[in-house]
């Protein structure tokens, strides 16, 4: 049978968390404050826990590689994209966010706190733009080789909080999309949070970001002991399957 017809389709690996490092992604609808509360926790991390800075790596997707920074402007900022083209580019921004920068970091045994990663994909792709949410995450998880967070913190904030907290004038093309799209997107992110409350852990984003940050430490305190402030980082390893 050609391979165009057969109906094997992705080899999806089996999702599971990295072996070496730590890795803890920050999800929310936009203005839920994933940036901020990144900032706070690596600062705490970095002053209060004297973890070095060059262990722990912030990123974004889109956005966190050259090339993100390249795919971000066209996915936000740009001209209008069809649906299926948005999801295939968010794949590709994730494949070579995690291959070039994410995986290298957690094979030295370092520290990622992600703004955004697929389960972004799952909400915005599959419920805003109404694919089917189990392609979605296919298509992620082959991006990725399976790979997951250890803990997902989800800020769970009302659509209408996008209205006070951004400048009209400043929203990009997803934030720009409407009510109906962000509460559908919110709900999509709440029934992925019930489906797997190991990794997930939501958290009232309408409290102050004092608040907010003192229970994220609370609910990230057992990855961090997998991650040792004084591990000598070791060359990354050769075989995908190490990490």
């Amino acid at each position: 049978m050609s391979v165009i017809f057969s109906s094997r389709g992705l080899r999806v690996p089996a999702p599971r968390p990295p072996e070496r490092g730590a890795f803890i992604s920050f999800e929310g609808g936009d203005g839920a404050g994933k940036s901020t509360q990144i900032a706070m926790l690596r600062e705490h991390l970095v002053t209060e826990r004297s973890v070095a800075e060059d262990l722990v790596l912030t990123t974004r997707e889109p956005g966190g590689t050259a090339l993100g920074a390249k795919l971000r402007n066209l996915l936000l900022h740009g001209e209008d994209v069809d649906a299926r083209a948005e999801a295939l580019l968010y794949a590709a921004d994730r494949a070579h966010h995690m291959s070039t920068l994410v995986r290298p970091h957690l094979a030295r045994g370092g520290l990622v706190l992600g703004d955004r990663f697929l389960d972004s994909s799952v909400a915005y792709q599959g419920a805003g733009r109404e694919l089917e949410r189990h392609e979605i995450a296919s298509l992620s998880l082959w991006a990725v080789e399976g790979l997951l967070p250890h803990r997902t913190i989800l800020l769970d904030l009302p659509s209408e909080a996008l209205k006070q907290r951004r400048d009209p004038a400043q929203l990009d093309r997803l934030e720009q999309a409407g009510l109906e799209f962000h509460e559908s997107v919110r709900k999509e992110f709440l029934e992925l949070a019930a489906a797997e409350p190991e990794r997930f852990a939501v958290i009232d984003g309408t409290q102050s970001r004092e608040e907010i940050h003192a229970q994220i430490l609370e609910v990230v305190a057992e990855v961090l002991e997998l991650f040792d402030p004084t591990f000598e980082p070791q060359p990354a390893p050769s075989h995908r399957d190490e990490l």
